[in-house]
């Protein structure tokens, strides 16, 4: 997790808000009320006729302070209607539009006679600017409009699911956290010839878990054909006692993880291509997730013969043919202090895009049209509770508990909405080390063992 500093040019994306609406006529039915710059919950309770405590409840809320624009909010018992913008054409039913290559919004609500910003919410989007090829929207079909009964080929359907990352067995307390946050999956990392990896997926099987496993190996015979083979052989029976998705290494664009003066794309698919090719042949089920890159803008600082920045990484993978050995595309975003729903504002400057979750989720897929990402870590790091961070981690000194708890319920409902993300990992549940590299600062089992987290997660979970 020891993150090489960032130094990248910027790519600043603007967040469009949606626009004020106005309320309809009172409804029984649930209501679906889109946050608006300059609300607080006080203020949604009272036009609402609803008290806070029971919008927190039914929201998931753990600090009635902290909502934020573009927030959906489900409030039941009032008095007023849904806000729903009155040239709205009515919805009588829904089908699914996959986005395609120059399609915006506009265009879009343009084709099925409605408006951005009843798409906007319809799909709980926040930046209606923000659309990528291959994402499933919902929209309305009752008006004749031909919506595709299925997506074009390429285009994955599999939907969207969370997990966590644990440090070492499942115990009774992270399986007990894990439930309650909603997760179906769980993940750990392994060196390639752990023999504690096969049971690792008995017992998680049978606490009723999906298992993803990281695997890696010795980066100074990563590069050696005849390692590369026998860490396929390692992944196939991994894959053949049950795993339901195996990652092929990890942050292969710098030298911690790989030879020194030998990064390079094209010779991580070799190895990617005959652990996809083992692992299929032992079980077709299995997910092969690719290695993350390090989320880093750092090549101008080291050099590449110790980073390769990971937007120059992903394309060169595309470039080598990894789509064809890969169901997903792993990412990683551990670095955040704001909203993931943002994409400019970081107090640290807007000069590196890998420190937003949406413009790090567009960096990973641009090269892999029709593919979805596997976050095999999205994590927020707070201090609170463990004392200072180290030098290298300061930035996230301000990130309270409370707010790791609330990024990471937006990032579920963010990545979910997306239509591009197949599966997030939480990174992490239980890990104790906070030192140079401060592991338990993003863990939701704060001390105490509280985690705020859990509610957040499992209000957003599908």
């Amino acid at each position: 997790m020891r993150r090489v500093a960032l130094i990248a040019l910027l790519i600043a994306c603007c967040l469009a808000l949606l626009p004020l609406s106005n309320p309809a006529q009172a409804q029984q039915e649930p209501i679906v009320h889109i946050v608006q710059p300059g609300e607080n919950l006080y203020r949604i309770s009272l036009r609402y006729g609803v008290p806070i405590s029971v919008i927190a409840a039914q929201n998931g809320i753990t600090n009635v302070s902290r909502i934020f624009v573009g927030q959906r909010l489900i409030i039941s018992g009032g008095g007023t209607g849904a806000i729903i913008p009155p040239t709205q054409p009515p919805v009588t039913g829904t089908g699914i539009y996959v986005v395609q290559r120059g399609d915006t919004l506009a265009r879009i609500a343009r084709r099925f006679n409605t408006t951005v910003a009843a798409l906007a919410q319809l799909n709980g989007i926040v930046n209606v600017n923000l659309i990528f090829v291959g994402q499933q929207l919902r929209v309305p079909s009752g008006d004749g409009a031909t919506v595709p009964a299925t997506p074009p080929p390429g285009i994955p359907t599999a939907g969207f699911e969370i997990g966590g990352q644990i440090q070492g067995g499942l115990t009774a307390n992270s399986d007990a956290v894990m439930k309650s946050a909603r997760m179906t999956w769980v993940k750990r990392q392994f060196s390639a010839g752990d023999a504690a990896a096969t049971a690792f997926i008995g017992e998680a099987k049978g606490a009723g878990y999906k298992v993803m496993l990281s695997v890696v190996g010795d980066k100074n015979r990563v590069l050696d054909p005849a390692f590369q083979d026998e860490y396929a052989a390692y992944v196939a029976n991994l894959a053949r006692s049950g795993a339901d998705a195996i990652q092929v290494w990890n942050e292969m664009n710098i030298d911690r993880e790989w030879p020194q003066g030998q990064i390079n794309p094209a010779s991580y698919v070799q190895l990617l291509q005959k652990a996809y090719t083992a692992i299929k042949a032992a079980n077709p089920n299995t997910l092969v997730i690719t290695g993350a890159p390090a989320p880093t803008g750092a090549e101008g600082a080291f050099g590449l013969a110790r980073v390769w920045n990971d937007d120059r990484y992903y394309n060169g993978m595309a470039a080598a043919g990894a789509a064809r050995f890969a169901d997903c595309i792993g990412v990683h975003y551990n670095e955040g202090v704001v909203s993931p729903t943002a994409t400019t504002g970081d107090p640290r400057g807007d000069n590196y895009p890998t420190r937003y979750f949406l413009t790090m989720l567009q960096r990973a897929l641009a090269p892999f049209p029709g593919k979805q990402a596997c976050f095999s870590e999205l994590g927020y790091l707070s201090p609170e509770g463990y004392g200072p961070l180290p030098a290298n981690f300061a930035w996230a000194a301000a990130t309270t508990a409370q707010r790791q708890a609330q990024f990471l319920g937006e990032a579920v409902r963010v990545a979910r909405n997306s239509g591009r993300v197949r599966l997030l990992i939480v990174f992490n549940i239980d890990f104790t080390t906070y030192g140079d590299d401060p592991q338990a600062g993003y863990a939701i089992i704060r001390p105490g063992n509280i985690c705020l987290a859990c509610a957040t997660i499992a209000a957003n979970a599908p």
